[in-house]
C-alpha cells in the first residue's frame, strides 16, 4: 500500500484530480488531498468542490511515495504558495515519483525535476517546460524514470495505468497515443531542440 499526495488549488481540472484520487483509493492506496489551507474548499474548473484534507505547510515529502499534480490553471495558483512549491521541490530533491497531467508540469517547472527528462504537458505550457530543461514530446503518457506526465483528461487512462504500475511494481511505461498538439507547437519544440 502506497501513500499518495494529490495537490489541489482553485480552478483545478476536475477529472484530473478526482479520477486519480478514486482510482488510487479503489486500489487500496492512502491518498491525502493537500492544498494551501487544510479544510478550505477549492472549486474545480467545472464546479466540483474539493476540500483540502491537509495543509501544504504540514505535509512532508518524506511521508509519501508519490506526488500527483492535476492540471487546470490550479498549478499557476500552486506556484504562488511557498509551501506548495516547497513540497514539490522536496519530492524532486528526494528523487520521489512525481506525476503531472495537463498544466500539472507547470509546478514541476519550479523544481529541477524536468531537467533533461522526456515529458509532456498541455501544449500551451510547452515553452515553460522547455525553459525548465524538459524534452517535450506529444505523447499520451511519458515515463522518464520517476517522472510521469500526460497532456489532457483524455490521457487519464494511460496516466493512471503508469502511476499504478509504478507504485505497485516499481516500473511503468508510457503510451504514445495520437499526437494532439498543432503543427506550430511541434515547430516550436523542433526549433528549440
Amino acid at each position: 500500500m502506497a501513500r499518495v499526495a494529490i495537490l489541489v488549488e482553485k480552478i483545478y481540472e476536475d477529472l484530473e484530480l478526482q479520477y486519480p484520487k478514486y482510482r488510487l483509493r479503489e486500489a487500496g492506496h492512502v491518498v491525502d488531498v493537500i492544498g494551501p489551507k487544510k479544510g478550505e474548499t477549492y472549486i474545480g474548473k467545472h464546479g466540483y468542490p474539493q476540500v483540502a484534507e491537509m495543509s501544504a505547510s504540514d505535509a512532508r515529502a518524506e511521508d509519501y511515495d508519490l506526488l500527483v499534480i492535476p492540471g487546470g490553471t490550479s498549478p499557476d495558483h500552486m506556484r504562488r504558495s511557498e509551501h506548495m512549491v516547497r513540497l514539490a521541490r522536496d519530492f524532486a530533491h528526494l528523487g520521489k515519483p512525481m506525476a503531472g497531467i495537463c498544466h500539472g508540469p507547470w509546478l514541476m517547472c519550479s523544481t529541477p525535476s524536468l531537467r533533461g527528462r522526456r515529458c509532456t504537458s498541455y501544449m500551451s505550457i510547452v515553452d515553460d517546460v522547455l525553459n525548465a530543461g524538459g524534452v517535450w514530446v506529444d505523447e499520451a503518457c511519458v515515463v522518464d524514470g520517476n517522472i510521469i506526465t500526460s497532456r489532457t483528461p483524455e490521457d487519464l487512462p494511460a496516466f493512471m495505468k503508469a502511476i499504478l504500475s509504478l507504485i505497485e511494481t516499481g516500473r511503468a511505461v508510457g503510451e504514445v497515443g495520437t499526437p494532439v498538439a498543432p503543427a506550430w507547437v511541434h515547430a516550436t519544440v523542433k526549433a528549440r531542440g
